[in-house]
């Protein structure tokens, strides 16, 4: 199921005919934010799919060139990204594990700007990533476990101003530099998490194109790793790191586009920048 917000922050569901706003038949759910609408609907799943299914059944389907689409989690409690966490020529090995807390406020919905700070950046990357979504509360997981703890994923773009001072916080959190989404693919569409295509353009240009069977440390790993340290709740978000090989600068004017085989919807940014610096490419 690929579970999504859309205009006025609708929960609906994205169907080979456009999207199944589902949100009548989840009205007695009490929330006041989108986000906790979601996260009762990711704690609840088990007994609200099949509202869910029959609601989608019945439900006229929206083209998707219709509606604007949200992020699917709007404000997670935590935003967990991974440093690296790709085998790549010039990183052969598996490294030290790494992760960094990014901020939730950051996050943006596909179509929207990308707003780049005035700070004397040395470069700007946009790293395509694929994101865990937390389903139950997780703390010390093992491997054997960690997918059982795994609600579902979505396609996140870890934004990065290179050449700061201040390490992850000032490299990382800026407004703007989390877009998400559009849907949130539940764990049982997805066969393997570490056996995707993830594709990203810059301009209609194909920029990377790797598979997530790359990873240093596959999922259950680097779930146990990071609940080894901090509790997960559900509707968090781990972000999985990016394979850097092709990383390129990016700036004042450029779109930027990501793909992971079988999500869906693209997720698709424009980039802006008040001192209107570009992308150092030429």
């Amino acid at each position: 199921m690929k579970l999504a917000f859309f205009d006025d922050y609708e929960l609906g569901v994205i169907t080979g005919d456009g999207i199944v706003s589902v949100s009548d038949s989840l009205s007695g759910i009490r929330h006041r934010t989108p986000q906790e609408l979601i996260q009762r609907v990711i704690m609840d799943f088990d007994s609200l799919r099949s509202i869910i299914t029959d609601a989608v059944g019945y439900g006229p389907a929206i083209a998707l060139d219709d509606v604007n689409l949200k992020a699917p989690l709007p404000r997670p409690g935590q935003l967990v990204c991974l440093a690296g966490n790709y085998i790549e020529p010039d990183s052969p090995s598996r490294g030290e594990f790494n992760a960094f807390l990014k901020s939730p406020t950051g996050i943006v919905s596909t179509k929207e700007t990308v707003q780049l700070p005035e700070a004397d950046v040395t470069v700007f990357h946009f790293e395509p990533e694929l994101a865990i979504i937390i389903g139950k509360t997780a703390k010390h997981l093992s491997e054997e476990n960690a997918l059982d703890y795994v609600f579902g994923y979505t396609q996140f773009i870890d934004v990065s101003a290179r050449g700061l001072p201040g390490g992850f916080f000032l490299g990382k959190s800026w407004h703007t530099f989390a877009p998400m989404g559009p849907a949130l693919v539940t764990a049982d569409e997805v066969a393997d998490g570490n056996a995707l295509g993830v594709q990203l353009w810059i301009n209609d240009g194909l920029q990377h194109d790797f598979s997530t069977n790359s990873m240093a440390r596959f999922i259950p790993e680097l779930l146990a790793e990071v609940t080894n340290v901090i509790t997960l709740e559900p509707g968090d978000v781990v972000s999985t790191g990016t394979h850097h090989e092709a990383l390129t600068a990016v700036g004042d004017g450029d779109t930027v586009r990501l793909s992971i085989e079988g999500f869906g919807p693209e997720l698709a940014v424009s980039i802006q920048d008040p001192l209107k610096r570009t992308s150092w490419r030429g």
